[in-house]
């Protein structure tokens, strides 16, 4: 078994190697008690996706319905492709959507080239804020695994800072992201650009932009956001918009360890 053969076992799902790692003791990563310290030598392998290379393969076994009204459509998905997946390559799989759950960014920081964005979503310096990390492979015993590309941070250049001052209610101010102040904006018509769009926060930044999911995709995800935070955070939000989202299966469907 060799890192390279796990791409093309993902054949069919738009989903990619994003890196991995050599778990140690603090990376909590199930069935791993010893860590490197210890002698273990697993390997742990991060899958995602990049874009919306994944989005046709997932409409094409979803309806349209499936995808507004089931609970978890992607989480279900990905474990429907992703297990087989595993068997196949004799790998153990972890999801960011398993409870209790585990600690997928402190993972994907280990295996990929990534950095915390000021938005809070992990930056890729190719793929920007467009991408995500929806499963983890563990491989005992391990194999070798290719070095992180060595790259800066793009946000460190970044003097414009645009991701900061482009949302339109100021929902990130002081470090910090106001989820109610940016659900109560979403949820009406003057906020369903962001809907249809995505963030317009995440749009502004300049990296990536290839990358930027297609409105199918982008429009899924913030839908499902608007339903979870409106549930989670007991958010106020005009009538309409409550009748517009009372029929759909609130849930964690926009888990994924990093960016959604």
């Amino acid at each position: 078994m060799e890192y390279d053969d796990i791409q093309p076992a993902l054949k069919g799902t738009g989903f990619v190697c994003r890196g991995g790692f050599r778990p140690g003791p603090d990376d909590a990563v199930p069935g791993i008690s010893s860590g490197i310290s210890g002698g273990n030598n697993a390997v742990v392998v991060i899958i995602g996706n990049a874009g919306s290379e994944m989005w046709p393969h997932f409409e094409a076994a979803t309806t349209g319905e499936q995808r507004a009204s089931q609970p978890n459509p992607l989480n279900d998905w990905t474990a429907e492709v992703m297990g087989p997946v595993a068997e196949k390559l004799g790998a153990r799989v972890h999801y960011p959507f398993d409870r209790p759950y585990h600690p997928f960014q402190r993972w994907a920081m280990k295996a990929d080239t990534v950095w915390q964005s000021p938005l809070g979503p992990l930056i890729h310096p190719d793929y920007g804020l467009w991408h995500a990390y929806r499963a983890a492979l563990v491989f005992e015993p391990g194999f070798d695994i290719p070095d992180r590309a060595s790259q800066k941070n793009p946000c460190d250049t970044c003097a414009d800072r645009k991701c900061l001052k482009t949302c339109p209610v100021d929902a990130y101010q002081g470090g910090q992201y106001d989820v109610p102040v940016c659900v109560r904006h979403i949820a009406t018509s003057e906020g369903q650009t962001c809907v249809d769009l995505h963030c317009l926060a995440r749009r502004a930044c300049p990296v990536g932009r290839t990358e930027v999911y297609d409105p199918a995709h982008a429009q899924f995800h913030m839908s499902k956001f608007l339903a979870n935070a409106v549930k989670r955070f007991r958010i106020d939000i005009p009538q309409a918009a409550a009748d517009r989202i009372s029929g759909d299966s609130v849930s964690a469907s926009t888990t994924s360890g990093g960016s959604i």
